[in-house]
Formats: C-alpha cells, sequence, structure tokens
C-alpha cells in the first residue's frame, strides 16, 4: 500500500525544525502572505508545484524533501538504526574544565618560550653592537 505524503505538514515539520515563525515564513514569501495563509498551506496535503519550488527557495530545503519526506519511514530507520547500533556508542569522558586548563598551561608555555627567544635575541644583538 503506497501511502500519501503530506507536503503541508512537511513544510510545517522542516519549518520548526528550523526554528521559523509561520510570520516569518509569510516575510519572506512575500507581501501577498500572512501567517493565517502559511497555516492555511500547512494543511494542504499537496503544494503546487510553484509554489513549493519558492518555500524550498526561502527555506534552502530541496523540493524533494517536501515532496517525499515520510515521518513514520523515517522513524522506523532511525528506530532500527539505533538499535542495531547501540552496541557502537561512544562516551566523551573528559572533562571541559581539564582541557581549557590544559590549553592555558600550553599557552603560558608558549608565550614563556617566546619571551626567553626575545631575550636571547636581545643578547646578541647587543654583542653586536659592543663588537663594532
Amino acid at each position: 500500500m503506497e501511502r500519501k505524503i503530506h507536503q503541508g505538514r512537511n513544510l510545517k515539520r522542516f519549518r520548526e525544525m528550523l526554528g521559523i515563525k509561520q510570520e516569518a515564513l509569510a516575510l519572506d514569501l512575500g507581501d501577498e502572505w500572512n501567517q493565517k495563509k502559511v497555516s492555511l498551506l500547512e494543511q494542504k496535503e499537496t503544494i503546487e508545484d510553484p509554489l513549493l519550488k519558492r518555500i524550498s527557495e526561502v527555506l534552502k530545503i530541496p523540493v524533494e524533501a517536501f515532496q517525499n519526506f515520510d515521518e513514520e519511514e523515517a522513524i522506523n530507520i532511525i528506530a532500527s538504526n539505533f538499535h542495531d547500533n547501540a552496541t557502537g556508542v561512544i562516551v566523551n569522558n573528559y572533562n571541559p574544565i581539564d582541557k581549557i586548563i590544559q590549553l592555558h598551561e600550553e599557552k603560558i608555555a608558549l608565550y614563556e618560550r617566546m619571551l626567553k627567544e626575545k631575550d636571547d635575541m636581545m643578547s646578541r644583538l647587543e654583542e653586536l653592537i659592543k663588537r663594532k
């Protein structure tokens, strides 16, 4: 049984994932658009191709995403991959504060080396000046 893709619902999902409000999308679509019109559009099962192309350009999402995205299928794929790969989870056990302290200490050591090189260079220059 072929499942019908609800393009309006896909529009809503992608818009929400991007954190864009209906009002903001309406502004980007043009003067004839408002929040209510976007809300009605999100209820439509099929969106006209020219309009879908315009929305695609505004949201920077391929037209095919609106036309082909099936939420149930995506959830099934994610669920099966999660269960198959659950043993391959990588845990990051380093403390970020320790990393900051380490970087700070490396920075201080570098600065001290640079100062020592500057002092050595100054000494060599002073010797050259005395010889002349």
